[in-house]
């Protein structure tokens, strides 16, 4: 008799740690179906455990390489290598997403605001706009994690443009729907947009009033590459030597773990 029990088991784990409760678990079980292995991939990832995710990733690809298992493959690929720096090659990827969606809402969600933060990344606002304003109703009838999403590229894109108010209102609206995921990387990731959106509002003070609670639930939940994020903020707006001292080797152990784990930072 087959055991489904276990495959759902693992399932709900790898589930947990992608987009649940347990960001940090380490180590993950092993994935034995595209979706688990997408949800494996994308845990690593957040972990910034980057060589994982992409074997992951191309194992998923290999038996699966069509269709929205695939699509949401490409879009965790582009995900990552927007963190590090690559938009170029993120377009790529996510481009490839929304070709296999086959107008699966979360596929297509998940591609869209893919390239409009990809667009975003190479200064081309008003093609990130589009792409997000395409993104709108789609992400109305996906899974509660892309109006997230939506939320972080809006207040992103509000940032790049200068305005530090509507940047604000859209990162408070991802807190707000991140408390109602249950993810805690997506509300952890919220937190730090936020940061970055009070930044560059000009509110310093609760900037870095925000940014210091990432910064101790980022490393309590293991997220590697959101710590050196905000650690990188807090650099810049930190009120004394010895805060600028302690938030700088923050960023750089994050930095140096990164590539520890496979990660490849572009050199700006």
């Amino acid at each position: 008799m087959i055991d489904i029990s276990h495959g759902l088991s693992v399932e709900s784990e790898l589930a947990d740690a992608a987009f649940g409760a347990q960001p940090g678990r380490w180590p993950l079980p092993a994935a034995g179906t595209p979706r688990q292995l997408w949800l494996r991939a994308v845990a690593a990832a957040g972990q910034g455990r980057y060589a994982h995710a992409r074997s992951d990733l191309a194992a998923l690809l290999r038996v699966a390489p069509s269709g929205v298992a695939a699509a949401l493959a490409h879009s965790a690929h582009a995900s990552f290598l927007r963190q590090l720096g690559w938009h170029d090659l993120a377009r790529g990827r996510d481009g490839r997403a929304l070709a296999l969606s086959g107008g699966d809402a979360e596929a297509v969600g998940d591609a869209l605001t893919g390239l409009a933060a990809d667009a975003l990344g190479v200064g081309r606002l008003a093609t990130a706009a589009t792409l997000l304003a395409r993104a709108d109703p789609v992400v109305a009838d996906a899974p509660h994690r892309l109006a997230v999403r939506r939320a972080w590229v809006a207040a992103e894109l509000a940032m790049a443009g200068g305005d530090g108010a509507t940047a604000v209102r859209n990162a408070e609206s991802a807190v707000e729907l991140a408390d109602a995921t249950g993810s805690a990387r997506h509300r952890a990731k919220s937190q730090v947009v936020l940061a970055a959106a009070l930044c560059s509002a000009g509110v310093a003070d609760r900037a870095r009033a925000v940014g210091d609670t990432a910064l101790e639930l980022t490393g309590r939940l293991g997220l590697v590459p959101l710590r050196w994020a905000v650690a990188s903020l807090l650099v810049d707006i930190a009120d004394s030597d010895s805060a600028v001292v302690e938030v700088r080797g923050i960023r750089d152990e994050c930095a140096l773990l990164v590539r520890h784990w496979g990660g490849a930072w572009r050199q700006l």
